[in-house]
């Protein structure tokens, strides 16, 4: 991967983190064009990516220090870039998570979501568009392609009536548990080892959590967690 900017000069820097050598040249591009001067790194798996994040210094974001970015594809040969998004938004503030990818299904975009991610544009735009939605990150709005934005607002905009009545069910501690490990965007096996138990019982709750709620998916989890404040 390629060498970043020296401490002793503050500059903004990318990482992209993308399988596809064409769409990853691709992006390198389009990430230039939208910040001029910055220092772009390329990982082009999960493992590469990871060992870039780690070498990096934990810094405090500030204003006078531009924030770094990150266009994460979800679908990676060696694991998902869900893992990479939730490191960075725990460890590393500066760094600015922003998912690439083809996934506009709701699974996809509330897994993201609920990691981390402060962007979640679509690779099949033009360049001229996705570079329009790159810029939206210097006066603080998230890049949002369009069917993105229409799809969580379908989510949120459920009739309050209906909400209330999610809101109002009653889940027992572990349950609630088990939802805000959903809500961040962890697996069943991964909720099973965070919480000390097996799967076959983390499944359990998850059933239970998705009947009392009736919900059907990590997706719809991961708002319900949100809306109850969980993450």
């Amino acid at each position: 991967m390629a060498s970043l900017s020296s401490p002793s000069a503050p500059r903004r820097r990318g990482l992209i983190v993308e399988d596809q050598a064409d769409t990853r040249d691709w992006l390198v591009r389009m990430l230039g064009i939208a910040f001029e001067g910055i220092a772009i790194s390329e990982a082009p798996t999960r493992r590469a990516a990871f060992d870039w994040i780690r070498s990096q210094p934990r810094m405090v974001t500030g204003d006078a220090t531009p924030r770094d970015i990150a266009l994460i594809d979800l679908g990676l040969p060696d694991g998902s870039g869900i893992d990479l998004i939730r490191l960075l938004a725990n460890d590393y503030p500066h760094v600015l998570p922003v998912v690439t990818t083809i996934y506009d299904d709701d699974e996809h975009l509330f897994d993201a979501i609920a990691a981390g991610a402060k962007g979640y544009l679509l690779k099949d735009q033009h360049a001229d568009t996705f570079v329009s939605y790159l810029h939206r990150i210097e006066v603080g709005e998230p890049p949002l392609s369009p069917s993105i934005a229409q799809r969580m607002l379908l989510h949120f905009s459920r009739p309050r009536g209906e909400a209330d009545l999610t809101e109002n069910v009653a889940l027992t501690a572990r349950e609630l548990d088990v939802l805000r490990l959903l809500g961040r965007g962890l697996r069943v096996a991964e909720a099973a080892r965070v919480l000390g138990l097996t799967p076959h019982t983390v499944t359990g709750y998850v059933k239970a959590v998705y009947r009392k709620l009736n919900i059907s998916s990590r997706a719809e989890a991961a708002v319900e967690a949100v809306r109850r404040g969980l993450v």
